[in-house]
């Protein structure tokens, strides 16, 4: 028994008036040089007035000639894959994935062409106004129908998966090619990339390629505007907006009402565009997560695992290599906000990066700088998994001394040492973060337990790390210590200021040696999140910085010198350090060489999709 399509597929179309004969006529003629017809076939199908019945003619005769349209008519192939048929009625939307089937299983040839075909409309047509040869309006096109379009696109592409089972594996290819530029709209990329990962449900063996394509872009986007760039323009976005509240105050209070409701919408945009562009981007990604790993709002542990897998293999290729990346990386900070053995997974992964010597050392120290920002940012891990990881890191760190001790590189060397340095750093940072928690409720109990990991002597130790680490965490550990007589920081700090005491260039010349107040390069992956939509996600499970904690540490003492004042890192001021610049110094202390750049890089535009993966 025929169901409604198939009915519709079996009955005859509609006779319509046209001129040149049937296809497989034509089609017959050109094979024996006569072009007349076939060119005027062409013609009445680039018609962009091509009415519904007609078109639905066409298709039924090119369905019915299938096996004739080989490699010698691509171009009359490419007209028909060119024909507007998305919006169109119902009977010619499911006559043209009718053909397209036909097409790909008869004439594999054919097959990127459809792909590329349905690919191209992944993204919101464009409407161009034009006032003579000068265009005046150039935006997206704004389709009611945009979701049933995209739909419809993603119905064609399993189709033709149906009639040639290798359809995804030339899919890949033409995605990349087909990926917009980053500087394109920010509706056009979210729908892109929506669409991308729509594919990844359906084709799950594409979905690790299509993650690694996502997240290359977004890194793009991310260290192409800085963390310093994005504030500075929010600023200055604040500043006019306040002065323009100034100018029209007095002639606004009809609008006050409409003003509140409107507030939270207006302040989730971005300043900048680029990270207007990633805010949208990288909240699209976590909405697919989330999507994926919960199924009627309860965790998938398989499907999750699954997830967490190939989101890490992502993160080991792209995001661990890229120094800096300011905001991208929050993806796996939201995966493993899902459940905690995915957490202390992840730590895990980290902590083997780290000790492992074989691999290179700047994958090492990023795999610290992540512990010691995870440990210290993620709320949800508990105090007895912050307690584990740091017996890791101190054991690890008291073994490294001991090697060192018998060997003849025990001095204070960053190109020698960099793990080491990067490994004492992340103690210190979660320390900071967590050494109320381990104090809280039984303080006695909380200090033999820190006494125990024998902090002192690492701090002590010939290599010194307080010369390497970042100047105000090394502040922060100093005050906080001391208030707990766990470790006296101050003498050493004194000597090693002593020893990189600015001097003033003569005018008669002489050598001086710059020096990074920043060696390792370092900087803190989960800083907090400056883009707005991500933050509200991130907010619930991300701990912020105390200041007022800190007051009664900072007074009388005397601290670490650092480069300019505002080299404070993100727990005092809401961001890394930024290293743009040194001081000299005299010599003895650091070669030139190890100035390091600017340690922080940012993010990237817009709006749409709203909608369950």
């Amino acid at each position: 028994m025929l169901t409604e399509s198939d009915e519709f597929l079996s009955s005859p179309p509609k006779k319509t008036v046209r001129f040149g004969g049937k296809v497989t006529e034509i089609l017959f003629k050109y094979s024996k040089g006569d072009v007349g017809d076939f060119e005027l076939l062409k013609h009445q199908l680039s018609d962009p007035e091509i009415k519904d019945v007609q078109l639905l003619n066409w298709l039924h005769e090119f369905r019915s000639c299938i096996t004739y349209l080989t490699k010698d008519y691509e171009q009359l192939v490419s007209i028909v894959l060119k024909l507007p048929w998305l919006n169109r009625s119902k009977e010619v939307v499911e006559e043209y994935l009718s053909f397209l089937g036909n097409l790909v299983s008869a004439q594999t040839v054919y097959l990127r062409s459809c792909l590329s075909m349905i690919i191209s409309h992944f993204v919101p047509a464009r409407v161009i106004i034009r006032d003579g040869d000068v265009d005046i309006s150039d935006s997206d096109d704004e389709d009611e129908d945009i979701i049933s379009t995209f739909n419809t696109c993603h119905r064609a592409l399993q189709i033709i998966a149906k009639y040639v089972p290798s359809a995804p594996r030339f899919l890949m290819p033409i995605l990349v090619e087909k990926f917009p530029y980053t500087n394109k709209s920010a509706r056009t990329l979210e729908c892109y990339v929506h669409n991308l990962l729509r594919i990844s449900i359906y084709f799950p063996t594409l979905r690790l390629e299509i993650l690694e394509l996502v997240v290359e872009k977004l890194l793009k986007m991310d260290v192409s505007a800085s963390r310093q760039n994005i504030e500075e323009a929010e600023e200055s976005a604040y500043q006019g907006g306040g002065e323009q509240n100034k100018e029209e105050g007095l002639f606004n209070m009809d609008e006050d009402l409409q003003e509140m409701t409107t507030t939270s919408v207006v302040n989730e945009t971005m300043a900048h565009p680029v990270a207007e562009r990633l805010d949208i981007l990288i909240l699209t990604l976590c909405s697919y997560i989330k999507d994926v790993c919960l199924t009627n709002g309860a965790l998938d542990l398989n499907k999750t695992k699954d997830m967490y897998r190939d989101l890490l293999a992502v993160f080991d290729k792209l995001i661990l290599p890229t120094h800096a990346s300011c905001h991208v990386q929050y993806f796996m900070f939201y995966i493993c906000s899902f459940r905690l053995g995915i957490a202390e997974a992840f730590v895990e992964h980290l902590w083997k990066k780290l000790q492992n010597p074989n691999n290179p050392p700047v994958i090492r120290q990023a795999a610290a700088n992540y512990i010691g920002s995870f440990l210290a940012r993620a709320k949800f891990i508990p105090l007895v998994t912050v307690k584990a990881c740091l017996d890791l890191l101190v054991n690890w760190l008291h073994g490294y001394i001991d090697n060192q001790d018998a060997g003849s590189r025990a001095y204070c060397d960053v190109t020698v040492h960099g793990p080491f340095y990067a490994a004492c750093q992340a103690v210190f940072y979660s320390f900071i973060f967590r050494h109320n928690q381990f104090l809280e409720g039984n303080m006695r109990k909380g200090l033999a337990y820190l006494q125990n990991l024998n902090l002192e002597r690492i701090v002590m130790c010939q290599l010194n790390p307080l010369k390497i680490c970042l100047p105000s965490v090394v502040n922060f550990f100093a005050a906080i210590t001391r208030k707990y007589q766990l470790v006296f920081c101050y003498t050493i700090i004194e000597r090693n200021n002593r020893q990189m005491i600015p001097i003033i260039r003569s005018s008669t010349g002489g050598d001086s040696v710059q020096v990074s107040f920043n060696p390792l390069d370092s900087f803190f992956p989960f800083d907090p999140c400056i883009l707005k939509r991500c933050k509200k996600l991130m907010d619930p499970f991300y701990q912020v910085w105390e200041e007022s904690n800190t007051e009664d540490l900072k007074g009388g003492q005397k601290h670490i010198k650092s480069s300019t004042a505002d080299d404070e890192d993100d727990f005092l001021k809401g961001q890394t350090p930024q290293n743009d610049s040194s001081v000299e110094m005299t010599p003895g202390s650091f070669d030139s060489h190890l100035k390091s750049p600017a340690s922080s890089m940012g993010s990237p535009t817009a709006s749409f999709l709203r909608r369950p993966f």
